[in-house]
């Protein structure tokens, strides 16, 4: 009996890329549209124009992800979708700063939607997002993780975690459509993306610590395997006779 094959190792990635990354989207996503429409607001700008023009900073950062890896994945497709679901619902609720601020919850909740929804197809959802984040984005590093699907063990984690983050962002939009009614624009301008990245933070926590001790426990199964196989021969019959 032959020991198992070990996977194969994860591709290096780039700390400095991934840093610089983290750092344009917090502050394209959060910093950003507050300080965009504190300063509109103050200048005389109306509620609605303010919200309409601070929200072009999120699309920057999409722009920005695209061209820095020069390529259109699921990920970047899906993003694409809700980018344009999120034009239609601006355009709906047009006029109205309210339904602005309830559009980014109708955007939260149909990801939640996509995620459960993806279960019912042959890869979820988790599946490439795992790809887009957990390699350096070169081909090797997507055949890496492309390979780490027939495992079972692996397979039933992206599951799991697509689950996880399906219920909690649609939990998430419709808390943040309940305040949108019970608290003012302005305040909501400000709760709104922390709402939004809170929610967010403590999901890839998770999902980090659930991905680090998925991947102990399959070490810990592959190293017993590896053992038994190891200890086998040492069983069977003396190969010179007694």
């Amino acid at each position: 009996m032959s020991a198992p094959q070990p996977q194969p190792g994860v591709p290096a990635c780039s700390r400095s890329a991934a840093a610089i990354g983290w750092v344009l989207t917090i502050g394209l996503n959060i910093f950003a549209p507050i300080l965009t429409y504190n300063t509109l607001t103050d200048h005389g700008w109306t509620e609605f124009s303010a919200l309409l023009l601070s929200g072009a900073w999120p699309v920057l950062d999409t722009v920005i992800s695209l061209v820095w890896h020069r390529k259109l994945d699921e990920f970047a497709i899906v993003t694409l979708i809700f980018l344009a679901l999120t034009a239609v619902v601006s355009l709906v609720g047009a006029h109205s700063a309210r339904a602005l601020i309830v559009k980014d919850s109708a955007v939260t909740g149909l990801s939640g939607a996509v995620f459960l929804g993806s279960l019912l197809a042959s890869k979820p959802m988790m599946f490439y997002f795992g790809r887009r984040f957990a390699t350096d984005g070169t081909p090797e590093g997507a055949a890496w993780w492309n390979g780490l699907w027939r495992f079972e063990g692996f397979r039933a984690v992206m599951r799991r975690m697509t689950v996880v983050w399906g219920v909690a962002y649609v939990v998430e939009a419709i808390v943040r459509i309940v305040l949108s009614y019970l608290l003012s624009i302005d305040t909501m301008v400000v709760v709104s993306p922390f709402l939004i990245y809170g929610t967010l933070g403590l999901l890839a926590l998770w999902t980090i610590r659930t991905a680090k001790r998925s991947r102990a426990d399959g070490d810990a199964r592959m190293a017993a395997a590896a053992a038994v196989a190891e200890s086998a021969p040492a069983a069977g019959p003396d190969p010179a006779g007694a």
